[in-house]
């Protein structure tokens, strides 16, 4: 791509009024802040889901002044669709194409007037409060630079079910002080954005963690704020979910993230599971006991989890709960499996590329 912070194309490459614009923007500050809020996202052939995070948008409590989109090359209508709202939302879209995930929000960020940048992705669906409770810290605290929200699984399958169980954690789970916003949910200053470097463009997996990261080392932590919900789709079927996981792994390995994490897993498989299994061949089969302890570890979360995931999904059943109950220790060990399979790409592209050293 470019160099960064140009000035992007007027939507769908139409002459730009800058003073119309401006125009436009006070007359749409709210609240009496004099802090403009400016929301992003990045799209790609969401023809058939864009309309949710539309919708949802205009449904907001507090409306953000500005709205840039952008598009990565869609094939399919994606653009049409976003501008058959620009009469009910202040939506601008930027056609980048072949653009990753991280160059397209770092264009829009460039191409956002807003004091406060608040990110979400493309086929999520936002609480009607969403944006009002994720800029709020940001407006009354100015010493504060990033407030991460939450994000809920709305499984439309028992799979999904399943799925979200497996891998979602629940709001008690999180410890405020450490937690690391997904870009699905989070809001930020856009000088602190600019002067962190944004989100890093040789990486296209597990960006949004290394722009965390960045930002937390120079800014402090992360105000954490549950009330920005954001719920989303979990993949629906095991090829899908494999894939995404190799793909998060090989980033985890691209960034040089979670390096002991991988290890243990590594470990966990490859090392003490064997030998427990060895044990109770050679020895005495009541060794093969201790593989209780490690499933009950293993599994405890995501059982937790089961219930309360279930109470919010339509298709509840008894035939459900047995499915997920059948479906979580299989969709563990695939995760497992994609993290094994993914983790080394990324080290070995890494150890080739040499990228930068983000935490610098």
């Amino acid at each position: 791509m470019g160099s960064r912070f140009h000035m992007p194309l007027a939507p769908w490459n139409q002459p730009f009024s800058a003073a119309g614009f401006a125009a436009s923007i006070t007359l749409t500050m709210t609240d009496g802040s004099n802090q403009m809020i400016s929301l992003i996202a990045t799209v790609l052939n969401e023809g058939d889901s864009i309309h949710i995070l539309l919708n949802s948008i205009g449904a907001q409590t507090r409306q953000p002044d500005e709205i840039v989109i952008v598009d990565g090359g869609s094939a399919d209508n994606t653009c049409e669709i976003i501008a058959g709202y620009r009469d009910r939302l202040p939506v601008r879209v930027l056609v980048e194409p072949g653009c990753n995930i991280s160059q397209g929000r770092n264009r829009a960020i460039e191409a956002a007037a807003g004091d406060i940048i608040a990110v979400t992705d493309a086929g999520v669906q936002l609480s009607a409060t969403w944006l009002e409770a994720i800029t709020e810290p940001l407006l009354l605290n100015p010493d504060l630079n990033g407030v991460a929200g939450f994000f809920l699984a709305d499984p439309q399958t028992a799979f999904e079910v399943a799925l979200g169980a497996t891998t979602l954690p629940l709001r008690d789970e999180i410890k405020a002080e450490t937690f690391l916003p997904s870009s699905r949910s989070v809001a930020f200053r856009r000088s602190a954005a600019r002067e962190s470097g944004g989100y890093p463009e040789w990486l296209d997996y597990c960006e949004d963690l290394v722009f965390d990261l960045r930002i937390r080392s120079m800014y402090g932590r992360f105000a954490f704020e549950p009330a920005a919900l954001v719920y989303f789709r979990p993949r629906s079927s095991v090829g899908s979910f494999y894939r995404q996981y190799f793909l998060y792994a090989r980033g985890d390995g691209k960034a040089d993230l979670w390096f002991k994490r991988h290890i243990i897993r590594y470990a966990a498989y490859w090392l003490l599971a064997p030998s427990i299994f060895l044990l109770g061949v050679l020895i005495e089969s009541y060794w093969w006991g201790l593989y209780l302890p490690g499933a009950g570890y293993y599994l405890y979360q995501p059982f937790r989890r089961l219930p309360v995931i279930l109470r919010r999904w339509r298709g509840n059943s008894i035939v459900a709960w047995l499915y997920c109950i059948i479906m979580i220790p299989v969709l563990r060990v695939v995760g497992d499996i994609a993290k094994m399979h993914g983790y080394p790409g990324g080290r070995l592209w890494r150890w080739r590329r040499k990228p930068p050293d983000w935490r610098l």
